[in-house]
C-alpha cells in the first residue's frame, strides 16, 4: 500500500526560511522543495552484508506515493491602518501575500499534490513585536518611541488542523495507505496519530530537524527529517 505525506504549510514555510533564508520569498524554490522533501520519504536506507554483518547502506525499493497534501490559508488581503503612523496598509500587495499566492499556484501544478486551504480568522489585531515588548518591560524604550516597524498584524489560521485530522481519519479508515508522514512540529496532531496507529497505519513525524518534546515520541512510529539540517 502507498504512503501519504501531509504538510503543515505554515510550519513548512517557517522552517524553509530557517534553512534557506536567502530564498525566503522564492515561491518557485519553496514549491519545488515541498515536493522534493516529501517524496524523499518514499526511499529508505537499510544495511545488508554476508553473515548478517552490515556492508554499507543500500536503497530499498521506492514506496508508492498516494498523494502529498499541503495545508495552508490564503494570505491576508485586507487594508488596515498602522496604529503608530495611521498609514493605510494594503496587505494584499505585501511581499508575504504575493509569495503565498504564487506558492499556491505552483503547488497546484505539482504531480500528486493536493492543496487544502483553510481561512484566516476575521479577528485581525495589531501587536507589538516581542523584542520591542521586552524593551518596553525593561524600560529601555517608551510607548512614544515605537515606530511603524515595531508593530505587526496578528492573524490566526482556521480550519487547517481540522482538515489534517479529517484526512488522517479518512486515509486510515478507508485503508487507502499503510503509512502517513506528517511534516509538522506541534502536539496538535497527537489525537489523529493515535487513531491512525490504532488502524494499523505506520505514522512518521518529520519536524524538519526541530526538536520535539520527549512525550510525543510515544505517539508516533518514527521520527525522520529529509531536509538539510539548519546550520
Amino acid at each position: 500500500m502507498p504512503t501519504a505525506v501531509l504538510v503543515d504549510g505554515a510550519y513548512f514555510i517557517k522552517r524553509f526560511r530557517r534553512i534557506e533564508p536567502h530564498n525566503a520569498f522564492n515561491a518557485e524554490r519553496a514549491a519545488d522543495l515541498v515536493h522534493r522533501w516529501a517524496t524523499a520519504h518514499l526511499m529508505s536506507r537499510t544495511f545488508s552484508g554476508q553473515s548478517g554483518l552490515p556492508s554499507g547502506p543500500q536503497q530499498r525499493p521506492r514506496k508508492e506515493l498516494y498523494r502529498i497534501f499541503f495545508y495552508d490559508c490564503p494570505p491576508l488581503d485586507t487594508k488596515q491602518h498602522n496604529p503608530i503612523t495611521k498609514k493605510l496598509v494594503d496587505f494584499s500587495k505585501s511581499r508575504e501575500a504575493v509569495f503565498r499566492r504564487e506558492l499556491h499556484i505552483r503547488l497546484r501544478s505539482k504531480r500528486k499534490l493536493a492543496l487544502r486551504l483553510g481561512h484566516l480568522s476575521k479577528d485581525v489585531k495589531w501587536t507589538i513585536k516581542p523584542a520591542r515588548i521586552a524593551d518596553l518591560l525593561k524600560g529601555k524604550i517608551q510607548i512614544s518611541d515605537l515606530t511603524e516597524a515595531d508593530v505587526s498584524i496578528d492573524t490566526r489560521q482556521k480550519g487547517v488542523d481540522m482538515r489534517i485530522g479529517v484526512d488522517v481519519a479518512s486515509l486510515s479508515f478507508k485503508q487507502q495507505v499503510d503509512q502517513i508522514v506528517l511534516i509538522a512540529g506541534d502536539a496538535d496532531f497527537v489525537p489523529a496519530a493515535k487513531m491512525a496507529r490504532r488502524e494499523g497505519v505506520d505514522f512518521i513525524l518529520d519536524p524538519m530537524w526541530q526538536s520535539i518534546p520527549d512525550g510525543l515520541m510515544e505517539h508516533i512510529d518514527g521520527l525522520r527529517s529529509t531536509c538539510p539540517k539548519p546550520s
